[in-house]
């Protein structure tokens, strides 16, 4: 049976709140999947991605990276973008809040904590990949219509397998920025894969994206393949699924 709940925890003095979401039936621990939020803070669609994570089998914990009770609003660019710009700007902030979160859900009994993963959607997505930069014992992030521009370079190695998921059309993510992304992950010797959705936009998982002047568009096809392929290296990371074997 599905379990929600809100959880208080802290970056230094500012406290954070995550969402989280579990069956409470569970006999043994489950790995879990921290869930990043866009630009308009820890609201209801990060907090369907970690119940969707739970419908997987897994404890969803939707992260906090703003603050308690700080969020944005649908359709307020402004707002939003100020929301967000100072941990743009300052990953190393990004980062310690991004590993408060990981903290504390390994403290959760609930979790396994051998076995925790990432997702994160729009900034979210820069923030799970910060994590991995930051060299966090995480077994893998994935990025859904990220922000992929690059900031600090990683000073441990990445020790995260990578995912992203991008919309080629995506106007805050532009090919070059993708491949930057991808020197960047080969240099480091990640074992990264980069799923490319030709006519596609920014925010294509969101069924409220619905501003193509602005470059966020719902895609049910891109969004449909994103679920796909999600359930998959997540369920590739926490069971260890042998390579396939191919014949020469």
């Amino acid at each position: 049976m599905l379990k929600t709940e809100y959880l208080e925890y802290q970056d230094g003095d500012t406290v954070l709140e995550a969402y989280v979401a579990y069956d409470e039936n569970a006999e043994a621990p489950q790995p879990c999947v921290l869930v990043a939020h866009d630009w308009s803070g820890r609201r209801e669609y990060a907090c369907a991605g970690a119940e969707k994570m739970a419908e997987l089998g897994y404890v969803g914990f939707a992260l906090d990276i703003y603050g308690k009770g700080v969020f944005g609003k649908d359709g307020d660019t402004d707002g939003n973008a100020a929301l967000m710009t100072p941990y743009v700007e300052d990953r190393a902030l990004l980062r310690r809040r991004m590993l408060a979160a990981f903290k504390a859900a390994r403290r959760l009994s609930q979790v396994d904590d051998d076995n925790i993963g990432a997702m994160g959607y729009c900034f979210g997505g820069m923030a799970v990949l910060e994590l991995a930069r930051a060299g966090a014992l995480v077994k893998g992030v994935a990025s859904v219509h990220g922000l992929l521009g690059q900031g600090a370079e990683h000073e441990d190695k990445i020790k995260s397998k990578v995912l992203v998921m991008h919309g080629h059309e995506d106007p805050m993510a532009p090919p070059e920025q993708v491949a930057d992304l991808q020197k960047e992950m080969t240099d480091a010797g990640v074992d990264w894969q980069v799923h490319v959705f030709g006519n596609t936009k920014h925010a294509f998982t969101n069924p409220a994206a619905n501003n193509p002047d602005f470059g966020t568009v719902y895609s049910q096809q891109a969004s449909r393949r994103t679920d796909l392929a999600l359930a998959n290296f997540f369920n590739e990371l926490f069971t260890e699924t042998p390579p396939l074997d191919v014949a020469p």
